[in-house]
């Protein structure tokens, strides 16, 4: 599949498992076990629980790599799901702040876009475990797109 496929499908997609066939396409996304949900007008992403992602065995925590992984990708699945993107957005800046331990457990995480320009979008995400209230890590993602529906 194409970039171009891969961003139409992702964008178009508004069942969970439409869009769960796109994620499935991108090799580290499947890799970590990525699966949307759609609560309301919002997209969440999980990271299922695996062995691999742990960092850390002797507590055992996720590695934070892989937390980062989930708040880009979660950030990048909304941005298309949210706009009129015309290809996939560039990551420009990405800056992910660790709050604490992920433990092994399913992770889940939701975006939101924080600022619209022409061509560059900022997005917030986060990350959480069993209480959404009590995020273990966040981001803020620069990203940059040839096009955008109107804000």
């Amino acid at each position: 599949m194409s970039a171009a496929e891969l961003t139409d499908r992702l964008r178009h997609a508004r069942d969970p498992e439409t869009l769960d066939a796109a994620i499935a396409e991108i090799p580290y996304a499947r890799f970590l076990g990525l699966r949307a949900a759609i609560e309301g007008e919002e997209l969440r992403v999980c990271m299922p629980y695996a062995e691999p992602l742990i960092g850390d065995s002797s507590i055992p925590a996720l590695h934070g790599g892989t937390l980062g992984a989930l708040l880009e990708s979660t950030a990048i699945f909304s941005v298309l799901w949210s706009t009129d993107a015309a290809e996939l957005p560039k990551t420009v800046t990405l800056t992910v702040d660790y709050l604490r331990s992920g433990r092994a457990e399913d992770t889940w995480a939701a975006a939101r876009v924080t600022k619209r320009g022409r061509t560059i979008v900022i997005v917030h995400a986060e990350a959480w475990q069993q209480d959404r209230k009590k995020p273990i890590a966040t981001a803020n993602v620069h990203f940059l797109l040839r096009s955008l529906d109107p804000a």
